[in-house]
């Protein structure tokens, strides 16, 4: 008889931890979900809801008595309640590993005290800790908020003296941290997974096109030398072998003009641009991280066929409901997200574009500027 695996979050990444856990009934029987969206795309792919806010501690207490093991979709789980019920489930990555990654200051401690590459940063409290953090670091700089952001909403680059206050006002007291502005030639990331048994194993490094803060294009595998691409895993290996959490780490790093790895940001979690090992690898993200949570051994990471990556997001001038979207192509693989409402920016979908006929990264570039001009997100 499999395992019941609660997940905080039942989004887009919890739909697909569903879909894999249903390919191992013997290790997993049933999925149960704590997401504050009625219907959310876990649920319409076979996952049990408890719908409740991802902090509700009475909504976590329910999830952990369930289950047998939990783990995340997104980090804003509440880590003490989390801590708290680690009685009733195992839960990976552990509540720990949670409360270092999510606070985004005590993150890039952590990874300095590791002696692994962050960018300079300091810890903002007042309008005048900001002032002087920009007399160290110049401008621009990135003000941000050290919880509960992502997709670069929790983000403010101060370009001058006269957006200094209204930097400061935007965040409303949140707790901040100024960060040191990188001059970077290429976003990269890393996907890395590391089992309860401290098994560790990289997917390839990949390149990631952004567009308003929000991913957009990721392709796989980056276009870089060897040496740079050797680097980066080896400081992704070294990351999650320092953190100690069971599970997939999205790790997100630039690559600077002189070819340095910095470390941008962590998630304890299965991450936007490791969609396309769903068609590009032997093993995806998604089933590599049920592997590692469940003390399995990892598979295969190698990439087999060249893919890139595309996010389909909602139009910035329209909220509601749409027609929904397809598109028929060689080798062009379709996930929707069961979102019945597209809002601006909005991740509905994704598709990989995967050259399974041959084709090279730029070849496959080429037909992706084609296939962009045939999508479209319309009103019903």
């Amino acid at each position: 008889m499999g395992k019941i695996l609660g997940i905080i979050g039942g989004g887009q990444l919890g739909m697909m931890i569903t879909e894999a856990a249903q390919k191992i009934p013997e290790y997993i029987s049933k999925v149960i979900v704590l997401d504050p969206a009625e219907n959310c795309p876990a649920s319409q792919v076979g996952a049990e809801q408890i719908i409740a806010d991802y902090k509700d501690r009475n909504a976590i207490i329910e999830l952990a008595k369930k289950s047998d093991i939990i783990t995340y979709e997104i980090e804003s789980g509440d880590s003490e309640v989390l801590k708290s019920v680690e009685g009733y489930a195992e839960i990976n990555p552990s509540p720990e590993t949670l409360k270092t990654i999510q606070d985004k200051f005590l993150q890039k401690s952590f990874l300095l005290q590791n002696n692994l590459p962050v960018a300079e940063f300091i810890k903002v409290d007042t309008i005048f800790d900001l002032e002087e953090g920009l007399k160290k670091f110049g401008f621009p700089a990135l003000l941000k908020s050290r919880r509960d952001a992502y997709d670069g909403r929790g983000n403010f680059k101060i370009d001058s003296l006269e957006q200094i206050q209204k930097a400061f006002n935007f965040f409303n007291k949140k707790n901040l941290m100024l960060e040191k502005f990188i001059a970077f030639k290429m976003e990269v990331s890393v996907i890395a997974a590391r089992n309860t048994k401290g098994e560790i194993k990289t997917f390839p490094l990949v390149e990631n096109i952004h567009e308003d803060n929000i991913l957009r294009e990721t392709i796989a595998p980056a276009r870089v030398s060897k040496k740079v691409a050797h680097r980066a895993e080896e400081i992704a290996k070294t990351t999650v072998n320092v953190l100690k959490g069971a599970g997939i780490f999205g790790i997100e790093m630039f690559v600077t003009k002189n070819d340095q790895i910095i470390i941008n940001e962590i998630a304890p979690r299965v991450h936007n641009s490791g969609h396309h090992t769903l068609q590009s690898s032997e093993i995806s993200q998604f089933d590599q991280h049920l592997r590692a949570i469940l003390g399995l051994d990892l598979g295969n990471t190698a990439i087999i066929y060249p893919t890139i990556m595309y996010n389909i997001l909602g139009p910035k001038n329209f909220e509601g409901e749409y027609k929904p979207i397809e598109i028929t192509e060689p080798n062009l693989f379709l996930k929707m997200y069961g979102k019945k409402i597209s809002k601006p920016l909005r991740k509905l979908g994704h598709f990989n574009l995967v050259g399974k006929s041959g084709e090279t990264i730029e070849q496959l570039l080429i037909k992706l500027e084609t296939i962009k001009g045939k999508l479209n997100v319309n009103p019903v």
